[in-house]
């Protein structure tokens, strides 16, 4: 599982770490979310109305779902469990609430949190979407720096300060070998203070 706040460059991430490994499986999430322009159905997610992403609640198809700024994201749980049985990797991208209902369901699963290097860096990459006015990007940081907190819940934590830095260590975890990016390391306590104090 990859988990960060709005604005610190996951899916971007995810993307590069998906080239180069692989291997791995991408869970595509159900959203209520509209699509972005650069967004496909089937690809990037699965696009439902409220309706319909309300029934598959009710018919227990998600292994987690959460809603997140006014729409709801879930986790398909017949794919997953699909990729899994055929001995695949399977990676999620998700929030830190459909973190801790995965865990609950699998607690074998290894959980990765990407962090900003500054809150600066959060606002400017919020703005750099261009997708949202300033009351929105209120929202996002203030809902963002709350995500932020939760940072210690999972096994490993990424800065994105260099995005090839950050890539390569997604795939150094992936690959076992992230004993240095656990969430425990003493060199995170001074962003981690600085981030949310």
């Amino acid at each position: 599982m990859i988990a960060a706040p709005s604005g610190a460059g996951k899916t971007t991430l995810v993307r590069a770490l998906m080239a180069r490994v692989t291997s791995l499986r991408f869970s595509i999430s159900y959203t209520t979310r509209k699509p972005r322009p650069n967004e496909q159905d089937g690809r990037d997610y699965f696009f439902v109305d409220h309706a319909e992403f309300e029934r598959m609640v009710a018919a227990g198809e998600f292994l987690e779902h959460a809603r997140v700024f006014d729409n709801y994201y879930g986790t398909s749980k017949p794919q997953v469990e699909s990729m899994l049985r055929k001995g695949e990797n399977v990676l999620l991208e998700i929030d830190w609430q459909g973190a801790q209902q995965i865990r609950r369901a699998m607690p074998e699963c290894q959980s990765i949190f990407i962090l900003p290097p500054s809150r600066e860096a959060l606002e400017q990459r919020l703005r750099g979407r261009q997708t949202d006015n300033d009351e929105v990007i209120a929202r996002r940081l203030r809902d963002s720096i709350a995500d932020m907190s939760h940072w210690n819940e999972f096994d490993y934590v990424v800065v994105n300060d260099d995005f090839e830095r950050a890539t390569a260590e997604l795939e150094m975890i992936v690959a076992g070998l992230g004993d240095g990016l656990r969430r425990d390391r003493s060199e995170l306590q001074t962003l981690i203070r600085r981030l949310l104090g």
